[in-house]
C-alpha cells in the first residue's frame, strides 16, 4: 500500500491517473499534457505500474498505458477501513469526559 499512497502523492501522477480514467493513452498522448521533459514522464509512469496502478502494452512503437482501477479500489478501501470509514462504519459516541459510550 505505500508503493501506491507514494505514487498517488505526486499531483503529476494523480493527472495521468485522471486522464487514463477515460480511456488508454500512449506515453506520447498522456506526455503532451504536461510541462515537462519525457524523461520525467518515463519516471513518473515507471512509479504508477511499481504501485501496480497502471499497466502498459507495447504496440508496435508506441506504448499504451491503462488505468488498473481494481488496485486503486483495494488501496482506497483498506485506507477507509483502516480509520474505520465508509459504509456500515460507525465511530464511537464520546462524552465530555472522553470516555466512549
Amino acid at each position: 500500500m505505500n508503493s501506491v499512497f507514494k505514487a498517488l502523492a505526486d499531483p503529476t501522477r494523480r493527472k495521468v491517473l485522471e486522464l487514463l480514467r477515460q480511456r488508454p493513452m500512449s506515453a506520447g498522448e498522456l506526455s503532451e499534457q504536461f510541462p515537462v521533459s519525457r524523461p520525467t514522464m518515463s519516471a513518473h509512469f515507471a512509479v504508477l505500474r511499481e504501485a501496480d496502478l497502471i499497466e502498459s502494452n507495447k504496440i508496435g512503437t508506441s506504448i499504451i498505458y491503462q488505468l488498473k482501477l481494481s488496485v486503486l479500489e483495494d488501496a482506497l478501501l483498506s485506507f477507509t477501513e483502516l480509520f474505520g470509514i465508509g459504509a456500515g462504519k460507525t465511530q464511537p459516541k464520546q462524552t465530555r469526559e472522553g470516555v466512549d459510550e
